[in-house]
């Protein structure tokens, strides 16, 4: 409480140096300033886009876009189509297993810090299979020529292709590549030939599909890829396959996702694992749209299962005692 000899004259507060009774005490001043600084801090980081809900929106608009992909009217694959790269599943030994034995396909793997700020893809980029098995624009690739072929013409057995993708981004394009393993490139959780996407075509980014009989792998050399179907997917240049060991993952933003790289499991009769089995998979025909995984198995005679046993309920058997 304020006294008399507080505003006797000569006093601090005479002179000005205290509040006069029922001023607020406190920082407001600065509190003002401060709010207003964020106010523009905010303004301006609107303007120029690096908002969290921004960058959250310019994620979902590019990375986790959905895509259209490319319908195969005669059944192959065609230079030129929009695929995704599938790694089927097999059944789990355990229950532990599921996720590691289920379908995977290949997706393009960036870093935490560059995926709200990228505008684009920036080489070299990482890959790893994913669980998502709809096409977005982080597990969609395009193929790609590099013998001068037109598009729309099948792939075949034996011949060289790329495989090229934005990443759901408008450009550039990255291309899918690898190398032999040195003791500064090498994957970073098997230790083995790794696998990247690069910005220049050259020898490094060449693929070719084999059947997958090793028996009939010479015979079938030069027929049209069979799109939906099970291949081995080999690099030219180091000739090793493109594989998902399913044993070897890591953690992204995306969550828990497993390393890709190029190796070449053989088991005891000398014949590929189901590791380095692919699938190349198209788009739906049908009106609903999707992919060809979606697309629901033929019954024969045109009857689903579930409608025969609907039909067997109805059906009256007469009593011939």
């Amino acid at each position: 409480m304020v006294t008399e000899d507080a505003v006797r004259p000569g006093s601090a507060r005479h002179h000005g140096c205290l509040p006069a009774r029922g001023c607020s005490w406190g920082n407001w001043k600065e509190e003002a300033c401060l709010e207003e600084e964020r106010l523009r801090d905010f303004m301006q980081k609107r303007e120029r886009g690096e908002l969290l809900m921004q960058k959250i929106n310019r994620l979902n608009d590019n990375l986790l876009k959905k895509v259209q992909l490319s319908v195969s009217k005669d059944g192959f694959v065609c230079f030129g189509d929009t695929v995704m790269l599938l790694s089927p599943g097999k059944e789990p030994s355990v229950q532990r297993d599921v996720e590691a034995r289920g379908e995977l396909t290949l997706a393009v793997n960036l870093e935490e810090v560059s995926i709200y700020s990228a505008l684009a893809l920036h080489p070299p980029c990482a890959l790893s299979a994913v669980t998502t098995a709809s096409p977005v624009g982080r597990n969609t690739f395009c193929v790609l020529s590099v013998d001068g072929e037109s598009v729309g013409e099948p792939v075949k057995f034996g011949q060289k292709f790329g495989l090229g993708t934005t990443g759901g981004f408008s450009d550039p394009m990255l291309y899918l590549a690898s190398d032999h393993k040195s003791f500064m490139r090498f994957a970073k959780k098997s230790y083995l030939q790794q696998v990247f996407l690069t910005d220049e075509l050259s020898y490094l980014t060449c693929w070719q599909a084999n059947f997958l009989d090793p028996q009939l792998r010479l015979e079938y050399e030069g027929f049209p890829v069979p799109a939906n179907s099970k291949l081995i997917i080999t690099h030219c240049h180091t000739n090793r396959s493109l594989a998902v060991p399913r044993n070897f993952w890591t953690r992204s933003y995306f969550g828990r996702e497993y390393e890709v790289i190029c190796h070449t499991y053989l088991d005891s009769h000398r014949v590929e694992e189901d590791k380095n089995y692919w699938v190349i998979v198209t788009g739906n025909p049908g009106d609903e749209g999707g992919t060809m995984l979606d697309r629901p198995e033929p019954q024969p005679g045109g009857t689903g299962k579930n409608e025969f046993h609907e039909e067997m309920k109805n059906v009256k058997i007469p009593d011939y005692n």
